[in-house]
């Protein structure tokens, strides 16, 4: 098999090439790498590679599969990690300012997990800044672009990791999702993106934006990829203290067999199909998704989510107030940038942040100080939180209908670059994934159909209760193999 082929697979079709010897993990490696120098100049996906320390793990795999030591199956495949998540002796920079040069001093568990199975970690993936955007506009260092259609956005903020496995430089990435952030950029780039139970998969060394709402999840090139890697990085963990003491493995295996969904209930919650927020493109993949199924067998059933309106208003404030405490441990200080210019110690304090955040950043930092204000709490931030759990309650209500609820990611397919310079504008584009975040269920976005106008990809939501990501890639894969 050529490089150009081996590019194209998944992790499980390059185990079976593994598992047969007819490829080596050097060779995979190299033939990745060999991508992303031809094609990363364009997409730019990547922020680092570490091709020394890539090279040798692999090699290391390959000297265990010789042995008849693998460590799994998918012993020697690489995954690529966004910047966000720590890689020991690697950067992890936010894509910001303010940590440029940092290097991690220990791996996320989620990373350590990856390492025990043999996966290789395969560089560091661009991002909004801090997490905090739908575009990959915000990264400090460059703007990422959507291997469908260099002109537009990949998502954010995962961006370069959808990308990067869009383009066929690496099988799999690791991503990060508050409000959206794997499951848009996955719609966005036309590859399957999982953000599972928060507290699902540990979120020990995952730099914090917005605490009770981040999860790490990932991006992969079919439902059975994402399952592995959900057997992979997910369990409990002592070092997370909001990590689910609950099983969590078999998901690869019971898609051994094709699944069927005939007589699942899927619940259609009428809120998200609003005719003034879908675009004809997105309403039209919808209807098709939606006839698929029945033609499964499943049976569809109208439910309705009647606080999801409120879901928006709610995760700004709750996510922005987290996101103004976590951010406060860079002061210039302790790490990270210091602007060479100060004269004590406040100057340092507010030139650092002022020269190494954002404007984003910098805006979300602003509005969550308010919201946390003396005389604004109970105003904001406590009401808030009270609508979270009725969001949270709808949900509960709307699976006592049904086993699952599938909706569209997003209004419309991926947007050019400037078009949404207006922050309230570029919001909008997270409106039918925050409540997943704010509920704490797992969904994940499936390609599901192309824009006919311009060839874009356009994905669907799957949203389960929790902890029932099993039901997820069922339904999931049955899509995928109608």
């Amino acid at each position: 098999m050529n490089r150009n082929e081996l590019v194209k697979l998944g992790i499980s079709g390059l185990a079976a090439l593994l598992e047969k010897g007819e490829v080596s993990s050097a060779e995979i490696c190299e033939a990745f790498l060999d991508r992303v120098q031809s094609t990363d100049p364009e997409i730019q996906a990547f922020l680092e590679i570490s091709r020394e320390n890539v090279r040798k793990a692999a090699a290391e795999a390959d000297q265990r599969r010789a042995a008849k030591q693998a460590l799994s199956p998918y012993d020697g495949i690489p995954v690529a990690i966004k910047d966000c998540i720590s890689v020991k002796g690697e950067r992890c920079t936010c894509a910001s300012k303010i940590l440029k040069g940092f290097k991690a001093v220990y791996d996320a568990t989620a990373v350590s997990n990856l390492r025990k199975r043999g996966f290789i970690p395969f560089g560091r993936t661009n991002m909004d800044e801090f997490a905090m955007g739908s575009s990959c506009e915000n990264s400090a260092y460059q703007k990422t672009r959507n291997p469908r259609d260099t002109s537009r956005v990949p998502g954010g903020s995962s961006g370069g990791s959808a990308a990067c496995v869009a383009a066929d430089e690496v099988p799999a990435a690791l991503g990060s999702d508050t409000g959206g952030s794997i499951r848009q950029p996955a719609a966005f780039c036309g590859v399957v993106g999982l953000k599972p139970t928060y507290g699902r998969v540990s979120r020990y060394g995952l730099v914090a934006f917005a605490s009770s709402l981040d999860q790490i999840g990932h991006f992969t090139k079919d439902v059975t990829d994402s399952a592995i890697l959900l057997d992979t990085i997910g369990g409990h963990d002592s070092m997370d203290c909001t990590s689910l003491e609950a099983e969590c493995g078999g998901f690869a295996a019971a898609l051994s067999q094709a699944p069927s969904v005939k007589g699942m209930k899927i619940g259609l919650p009428k809120e998200y199909f609003d005719l003034d927020k879908v675009s004809p493109a997105v309403r039209k993949v919808a209807e098709e998704s939606i006839a698929a199924y029945r033609s499964l067998g499943a049976e569809t059933v109208e439910v309705s989510l009647p606080h999801t309106r409120y879901s928006m208003a709610c995760y700004y404030i709750i996510a922005t107030a987290e996101a103004s405490a976590n951010l406060a441990r860079f002061d210039g200080v302790r790490y990270g940038y210091r602007s060479p210019d100060a004269k004590d110690v406040l100057e340092n304090y507010m030139k650092s942040r002022g020269e190494g955040f954002g404007d984003e950043v910098k805006r979300r930092i602003m509005l969550g100080t308010y919201v946390l204000s003396s005389g604004y709490f109970d105003a904001y931030y406590l009401r808030a939180q009270k609508v979270r759990t009725l969001i949270r309650k709808d949900f509960e209500e709307a699976y006592r209908k049904c086993d699952i609820l599938l909706t569209p990611v997003t209004p419309a397919p991926a947007f050019k670059f400037g078009e949404k310079a207006d922050p309230l504008q570029m919001y909008l584009s997270d409106v039918f994934t925050t409540s997943l975040n704010l509920s704490g269920n797992c969904g994940l976005s499936l390609p599901s159909g192309k824009d006919e106008e311009t060839g874009l990809p356009i994905g669907m939501q799957l949203m389960a209760p929790s902890l029932r990501e099993d039901l997820l890639f069922r339904t999931a894969r049955a899509f995928e193999l109608k």
